[in-house]
């Protein structure tokens, strides 16, 4: 692991925040960032969304520190600085949606060599709540999960499922796997839309820290996803569906004004999480960890204290 850049101009994060470059097994430079490493009560492995970056997280980082948390956040591959895939270098793209997996392999195995504070606890918010969960299911060592609005299926009408499961299915082998999904082309979300058109949360002064991290930072931004990479998603999230819940301590997060994953699919797969708990959250969307402060305040409580209840460490004081 070398060091790596951190732009603490804009994550507004614990001062003693850093970064480092890693290498998932087959190759690929994926960044990791660190905050609050002396925290008593144990690291958050923040499996972070599409589209994301370990910056988005500095205030995420302060909220758990305040509660006794580390952070640890990863650019998975093709996103923030990690390696792009793609020759177009802001396609969101994948070839398979497994590789994922080595990614979060490399973290914990670089969570262990940084000697962050144990125990280790998941976050998977979004896309990374599709990985995280297949993580669990694959053994992940962790004491306990939380997921917020996690990625167990992606919300569109029931007409138009099928034909984005034929396109996405077919542009591959046509040579199309690489061209962006149809409509999502343009900058990044939070550059392309205004607060008043978002998807993403209630709260104008979170969306004009998100919208400052990418004007500052353009190598930051990502747009809309390949074809291959919804092919592939729309598969993992359908296997996925199909596999019994994994014997881990779970609390998820949902927004009741959620427009960008399906909500249907979250409450499914709790109803059959023995021990799961589901928390809604009235007016919120998609990002409830960058939310009003009322709002904030209650899941970073409640997230820190199923941390807490689930961890063989007693409470920091």
């Amino acid at each position: 692991m070398g060091p790596a850049p951190l732009f603490s101009d804009v994550a507004c994060g614990p001062s003693d925040g850093f970064a480092r470059w890693l290498r998932a097994s087959d190759g690929v430079r994926l960044r990791i960032a660190a905050w609050g490493r002396d925290a008593p009560g144990g690291t958050v492995l923040l499996a972070c969304g599409r589209t994301e970056y370990a910056e988005k997280y500095g205030r995420a980082a302060v909220d758990f520190r305040a509660r006794g948390l580390a952070t640890l956040a990863v650019d998975w591959r093709g996103q923030g600085l990690a390696d792009r895939l793609h020759d177009h270098p802001r396609v969101g793209h994948v070839e398979r949606f497994d590789a994922y997996q080595r990614d979060l392999d490399a973290v914990y195995t670089a969570a262990l060599a940084l000697d962050l504070p144990r125990p280790f606890f998941l976050l998977g918010h979004s896309m990374g709540g599709a990985i995280g969960l297949r993580a669990l299911m694959r053994g992940l060592d962790v004491a306990a999960a939380v997921f917020t609005a996690p990625m167990w299926g992606i919300l569109m009408p029931p007409l138009l499922r099928p034909a984005a499961w034929l396109v996405s299915a077919a542009s591959r082998p046509l040579g199309l796997g690489g061209c962006f999904t149809p409509g999502k082309a343009g900058d990044g979300f939070v550059l392309q839309n205004a607060f008043e058109d978002n998807d993403l949360t209630s709260d104008p002064e979170m969306f004009a820290y998100m919208r400052h991290q990418l004007i500052e930072h353009p190598e930051l931004v990502l747009n809309g996803p390949s074809l291959t990479w919804l092919h592939e998603a729309l598969r993992e999230l359908r296997d996925l569906a199909r596999l019994p819940a994994p014997a881990c301590p779970a609390l998820t997060w949902l927004g009741t004004d959620e427009r960008i994953v399906c909500p249907e699919a979250i409450r499914d797969r709790m109803a059959g999480w023995p021990g799961g708990r589901l928390e809604l959250i009235e007016g919120a969307r998609h990002e409830v960890m960058m939310e009003r402060p009322a709002i904030r305040s209650r899941v970073f409580d409640m997230t820190a204290a199923h941390f807490r209840t689930h961890s063989s460490q007693p409470a920091p004081a």
